[in-house]
């Protein structure tokens, strides 16, 4: 993580992220049992050597003619927001001022105990606790039912979770690095690789719900004019400036006293 400030001062910590080569392999349509059809874009992201790449997957990166890539993932869109196969997007696909969700696993802390797993208390320090203060104490019941409860809170590996962080604000991308600056923390170790998606909640839940209400002017957050659409490419990328940032929510300098 780093730090950034606005344009009135305010200091912001960010988690700086990268997009690596992020190319789209292929799109889906699918048809349900219901006879609905399911749609998405499949992205893949940072290069691998051909030499670790199965003869499967060769031929898919073959087919969309692009180079092999350790991440593949598949995200749903509308009918009319498909990608040409082998574009590269670019960081201004996020605009600064919106909301995402970041998805990685979370960083592996080992076996541990009830009291940092879970918040126990923990027993007495002293007056009658001998070599148990930090033991998570009685886990049974009685007679009936004689047994442990399945889904008991017990001591047990901690962390290695894929976790959802949600409702980061996006604070500044660079497209020229295909960096993109995230308000406040992601999950994951150093350099790991994560997802980031329009957020569910605070973007796509609420512009759906003003739009049905005929709202329009509500549909995106305040500060954001628009989205590209069907997604940020790097042809667009360069007809925009290198390094965009998020206005400022505050409405005044932190450093004006107030009268």
């Amino acid at each position: 993580m780093t730090v950034m400030w606005d344009n009135n001062g305010v200091r912001v910590p960010v988690t700086v992220l990268q997009l690596e080569n992020c190319e789209v392999t292929a799109n889906i349509v699918y048809k349900r049992p219901n006879q609905t059809e399911y749609h998405a874009v499949q992205l893949g992201a940072s290069d691998r050597p051909s030499r670790t790449t199965t003869h499967q997957m060769k031929g898919h990166f073959r087919k969309a003619k692009v180079s092999p890539k350790y991440i593949v993932k598949e995200f749903p869109v509308t009918p009319d927001a498909h990608v040409p196969v082998g574009t590269t997007l670019s960081a201004v696909h996020f605009v600064p001022g919106q909301y995402v969700d970041v998805i990685a696993n979370s960083i592996g802390k080992g076996f541990q105990g009830t009291m940092k797993r879970w918040n126990f208390k923990g027993l007495r320090a002293s007056h009658g606790v001998s070599v148990s203060h930090r033991s998570a104490g009685a886990t049974g019941a009685h007679q009936d039912p004689g047994r442990v409860w399945p889904g008991k809170k017990m001591a047990g590996r901690l962390g290695g979770e894929r976790i959802t962080v949600q409702n980061l604000t996006v604070m500044r991308v660079d497209s020229q690095l295909d960096l993109i600056f995230l308000k406040g923390a992601v999950p994951g170790i150093d350099d790991a690789q994560v997802l980031i998606r329009d957020a569910k909640k605070k973007l796509v839940s609420v512009a759906q719900a003003h739009q049905a209400n005929g709202e329009y002017e509500k549909v995106l957050p305040k500060g954001v004019d628009d989205l590209p659409f069907p997604a940020g490419t790097k042809e667009m990328a360069r007809n925009l400036p290198a390094i965009i940032e998020a206005p400022s929510k505050r409405v005044t300098s932190p450093f004006v006293p107030r009268e």
